[in-house]
């Protein structure tokens, strides 16, 4: 009988250190040696207090940024051995972004701007034309493809960087605070999205949020404090109720602590 294939992280952080003013008198160590691994399919969630280190975190496992320390793995790739230019390339080919203020152009046309990881990279026009129809179907703005991002809601703005996070059929979206410029009936519609692209397309997500009910929709948290992984909670069996509730017992810890009685 044959032997199973290791099934390898999409990404791995191992000691992973960020210092920042390093060897100065304001050196400041923003995250403390962490070890973390997203696996294919997971919807991870990070969660933390103001000045836990998400960001740094979030930067820095995502290419964005370049730990002090430690190594960062990519579909088994070792991103701190590449150049800039070798790790744009591999960004293009492997990584979505879906940000808080949406990063559309806003001289560009929605379909401009859903295409232009596509055209950076020099595709056919054709094949760009197929894709971006397809994918603006699939997340129902195509009707919205020729209209310039002002001219389109928060909502339908966001759905929109979601297709061009997309558009490459990335291993890896990485969403940063991706519901905090919605309100709250956008906020739900975008993460029962990407929950349905996590589910039915088996896209792998990380994404930080400071809300426990977006994360609630979500298959792990990852909690930071003080620049380490402070706990882990995996959702299992919990219906959507049962780990919101769990979520904020975590969250929560925080708020007592400013509680005199």
């Amino acid at each position: 009988m044959a032997e199973e294939k290791e099934i390898r992280p999409v990404l791995e952080a191992k000691n992973l250190k960020k210092v920042y003013g390093l060897n100065t008198r304001n050196e400041f160590e923003a995250l403390h040696k962490i070890n973390f691994k997203v696996m294919p399919g997971e919807f991870v969630g990070v969660m933390g207090p103001s000045g836990s280190g998400k960001s740094t975190f979030i930067n820095n496992i995502s290419t964005i940024d370049r730990p002090t320390e430690g190594r960062v793995y990519i579909n088994g790739k070792d991103v701190q051995t590449m150049s800039e230019q070798e790790i744009g390339h591999f960004r293009h080919d492997n990584l979505g972004f879906i940000f808080q203020y949406f990063n559309l152009l806003k001289t560009h046309t929605m379909y401009e701007n859903i295409a232009m990881p596509l055209a950076l990279g020099k595709t056919d026009p054709k094949d760009i034309q197929e894709r971006v129809e397809a994918v603006a179907k699939e997340l129902n703005i195509f009707e919205l493809l020729n209209k310039k991002p002002l001219e389109c809601s928060g909502g339908q703005r966001q759905r929109a960087a979601i297709a061009r996070a997309l558009i490459n059929n990335p291993t890896l979206i990485v969403a940063d605070e991706p519901t905090g410029n919605l309100d709250s009936a956008n906020s739900n519609s975008l993460m029962k999205l990407l929950r349905k692209l996590n589910q039915e397309k088996g896209v792998t997500v990380v994404m930080v949020s400071h809300d426990p009910l977006v994360v609630s929709y979500t298959t792990r948290l990852v909690y930071l404090r003080d620049g380490n992984i402070e706990k882990e909670l995996i959702r299992g069996d919990m219906n959507q109720k049962e780990y919101f509730r769990a979520i904020t017992d975590i969250s929560s810890v925080e708020s007592e602590g400013v509680f005199e009685i």
